[in-house]
């Protein structure tokens, strides 16, 4: 009988919800809604809205985004975002990944080359502004007048001054400050692999290329996208170096998504136009990430 009133009570007690999980997670939760999800949802009103000046008027449907769209500023700002990531992370990628073998196969002086890595990324983005302004300012800086200067690369005073070559500047300015982050996220993913595979890899007598691209990079995939696509995101909406050292200039070479929306926000006070470009820029990640995300899963096994 008492078995019966066990078995009974079974299902009741299986049924009871553990709540502890949930309340660790809802203060982040809540926070994410209220310092995300509002202010986005915020966005999206301004954006059908007549909006200027810190005054919300008319509800203008799309008027906003066809505006935006069919804006010769809009397409150059993408231009530069698009270049700006297609040098700067795979050239960070490739270097880091390259950095971290080398660190992992042991040179000499690692324990001081590691903590050396974390300087770039540590110092601020006004720190690395203004060190690679003095760096390369008109004919006096260290890189000017040794390098720029002596080989006649730029004619104008100064390489941010060029609208040809400013742009790369900045990309070689944010490769030299995250590529050893890179390096140091692939050499910690490299110093947690098993061993065992390895050893089963040279027993078998594979070389050194055949154990990087059957092993190596298969079983570090996943930190390899997640690596990559956070970088991805980060160069995409690049802001303070370039509005440190150029503002967007000189002309429009260096003026990337989000200059032009600080730009419209801040210089115009065409607050609907602004938020029609930050939700258009949303749904092109939004859009990237979920193809990346299920390209990396079904072709690669990444996740």
């Amino acid at each position: 009988m008492s078995m019966a009133i066990q078995d009974a009570s079974a299902p009741a007690a299986s049924k009871k919800i553990n709540w502890y999980p949930y309340i660790l997670i809802a203060p982040t939760f809540v926070t994410l809604i209220v310092v995300s999800l509002v202010p986005f949802i915020y966005a999206v009103y301004l954006s059908l809205h007549e909006a200027r000046y810190g005054v919300v008027k008319d509800f203008v449907w799309f008027d906003n985004y066809i505006q935006l769209l069919t804006e010769p500023a809009f397409w150059n700002a993408m231009y530069v975002s698009g270049l700006f990531v297609l040098i700067a992370v795979p050239v960070q990628f490739m270097l880091g990944l390259g950095g971290a073998l080398i660190l992992n196969r042991g040179v000499a002086g690692r324990s001081l080359i590691v903590p050396l890595l974390f300087i770039p990324a540590m110092m601020a983005p006004v720190v690395v502004g203004l060190l690679w302004k003095i760096m390369l300012a008109g004919s006096w800086g260290v890189l000017s007048y040794n390098v720029v200067e002596r080989f006649n690369i730029v004619t104008e005073s100064s390489i941010f001054g060029s609208p040809h070559y400013a742009l790369y500047a900045l990309i070689f300015i944010d490769i030299w400050q995250w590529t050893p982050f890179m390096m140091l996220a692939f050499f910690a993913g490299l110093q947690a692999l098993p061993p065992g595979p390895y050893r089963a890899a040279s027993v078998d007598g594979a070389g050194p290329l055949r154990t990087f691209f059957k092993l190596t990079l298969p079983l570090m995939a996943p930190l390899l996208f997640i690596i990559g696509l956070l970088r991805i995101i980060d160069a995409f909406k690049v802001f303070d170096t370039i509005f440190i050292l150029t503002r967007g200039g000189p002309g429009t070479s260096t003026e990337s998504l989000s200059i032009l929306a600080y730009k419209m926000t801040f210089d115009f006070w065409d607050i609907g136009h602004a938020s029609a470009l930050a939700v258009v820029v949303w749904i092109i990640f939004f859009i990237f990430c979920n193809i990346f995300y299920q390209v990396a899963k079904k072709k690669l096994n990444a996740f």
